[in-house]
Order: structure tokens, then sequence, then C-alpha cells
């Protein structure tokens, strides 16, 4: 994946410069069907001009799949309300109004937001995130409306991660250790009363 690197001027409209320390990758659609890559870029960086609105993405994907960095990841964005202060934006081109990704489009965000997660040991399953879940707005349309989509997407980011269900590692909780077995059953006993998974593993 090329990442062409044109980042738009500083200015209060659409890169304050505001340091973050980012949590998550937040997806948006453009919402104007048939718009590039770069007719998006190129608006955002006019706002220093026009100072229309206050609208911003980290990145622009384009109908051909090239990919547009606008912002450095660790400023902000306006693309999510509260979620700037914490999402990576990546504002994406659709060719109609359905809102419906080409397939190497969205192989472009796929590969982008592996990319992140790898970079920054995000989780895809739980720090990729739509627009949808921070405000409720309808964006990305196509993958709010259609659910499933939106997880085959999420399990191809985890894919190209290289991440499993079972990649990341799990920490075990050590309560005691007896030479009494009768002591440690126990001991899992009052441990399970009080809502604790609990067991007896025997070692030699």
């Amino acid at each position: 994946m090329e990442i062409r690197e044109q980042l738009i001027r500083v200015n209060p409209y659409s890169r304050p410069g505001t340091k973050i320390e980012p949590t998550k990758v937040i997806v948006h659609y453009v919402g104007n069907p048939g718009s590039t890559a770069q007719n998006n870029r190129d608006y955002f960086d006019n706002l220093a001009t026009t100072h229309a609105t206050y609208v911003s993405a980290h990145y622009v994907v384009g109908l051909q799949g090239e990919v547009i960095r606008c912002i450095p990841e660790e400023e902000i964005s306006y693309g999510a309300s509260e979620g700037n202060k914490y999402g990576i934006n990546i504002e994406v081109c659709h060719p109609d109004k359905t809102g419906k990704f080409s397939a190497v489009t969205e192989e472009a965000l796929a590969e982008l937001a592996a990319d992140i997660c790898k970079r920054r040991g995000f989780d895809p399953g739980k720090d990729v995130i739509r627009h949808y879940d921070v405000t409720g707005k309808k964006c990305p349309l196509w993958y709010v409306e259609h659910p499933e989509a939106w997880l085959t997407f999420r399990e191809r980011v985890r894919a190209l991660a290289g991440q499993t269900q079972r990649d990341r590692p799990i920490y075990l909780v050590q309560a005691g250790a007896f030479a009494d077995k009768s002591n440690a059953h126990r001991l899992a006993q009052q441990l399970s009363h009080l809502g604790f998974d609990a067991f007896v593993k025997e070692e030699r």
C-alpha cells in the first residue's frame, strides 16, 4: 500500500495542530458520491482560506484505492466529535449514494487500518470503529445499514494485521499454592462464590 503524504496547512478549521494519543481508528464515508481522494484532501486544505466549516481527516482513501495522508496521526482531525480526541479519522470515497465502497477502495481501507493496528498495537475487533459508533450518525452509510458487511470488513483487517482471536496473550492470576489438596479446593470454592472462575491444578 502506497500512502501519498499531502499534509494540509495548519489552521483552526481543519488542522489546528493539537496533539493527541490515538487509541482508535474511526472509519467514515465522504457523503459526496464520485468525489476523489484529492478532491476531499483539497477541500480540507482550502478551509484555511474559506473558513466554511470545521472538518478534516487524517487519511482519505480514494475511488481507485489511492491513500492520501492529510494530517499526522499524532494531531487531532475534525471528523467525529468527541472521537477526535482519541481517533485516527479515515474518510473513504464511494461511487454512488448507497455509500458502498468499491472492492479496490475497501481493500485499501483494510490495508491502511491493519497497518495502523499493527504499528500501534490496536485490536481490530475493538479499536476499529465507525463514526456511527461514536455519535450515532449514519456514517459510513453502507456499514451502518449492512452491519454484516462491517463485521466482515473488521475480520479482513484482523487477518491483514496477522491477528486471530488467540493471538493476544492472556494473563492468569494465581491466588495461592498449597501442599494440602483440601485447602486448595476450599480456596477455589470461596473464589467461585465470589464470582471468580477458579480451578485446582496439580503440579509436581
